[in-house]
């Protein structure tokens, strides 16, 4: 899969979302869905994990989570273990030149490989510092943090994606 696009995913905002209240679920489903130690993945949506995996690329945790998305936001989605992008301390803003902190490590992480990066904190700017200094193409995602990932987008990664998968 070296070939394939890179799929960097954030997990607050975009997977947890922070608006709303958690959908409707039975006690046994709350139970397995939400474990004391945090009340927000009770947001967590388990389809998101097979549409996730279902997308031509190769996913990638970019989140402050690190290697505990793989211990507890994975499974919760039906994800396998994926690769984690060693994400630095969030730096002072003067640091970035007004890029998120994330933004460089990502770029550094895709090598020059075709990403998206779906994230609820990107920016103008981001996309400006990417256009600079990555050589592939890119996308930058942002998703509402009220709501996360939704089906708009989805279809929008997806149809990104694809423009740029080999026809078989």
């Amino acid at each position: 899969m070296t070939g394939d696009p890179l799929l960097f995913l954030d997990v607050d905002g975009t997977l947890l979302p922070f608006g709303g209240s958690p959908g409707p679920v039975s006690r046994a489903e709350r139970h397995l869905r939400q474990p004391t130690s945090n009340p927000l993945l009770a947001r967590l949506d388990p389809a998101h994990g097979p549409r996730l995996l279902a997308l031509p690329c190769e996913l990638v945790w970019a989140t402050a989570w690190m290697a505990d998305a793989n211990e507890v936001i994975g499974p919760l989605l039906g994800l396998p273990d994926l690769p984690v992008v060693a994400l630095p301390e969030e730096p002072e803003a003067a640091e970035t030149g007004g890029a998120h902190w994330k933004t460089r490590t990502v770029v550094d992480a895709a090598r020059g490989r075709p990403f998206v990066w779906i994230d609820d904190e990107v920016t103008d700017r981001d996309r400006e510092w990417v256009a600079a200094h990555h050589r592939g193409p890119a996308l930058l995602h942002r998703v509402d943090a009220t709501a996360g990932l939704t089906e708009a987008d989805f279809a929008a990664v997806e149809g990104w994606l694809r423009e740029r998968s080999p026809v078989g």
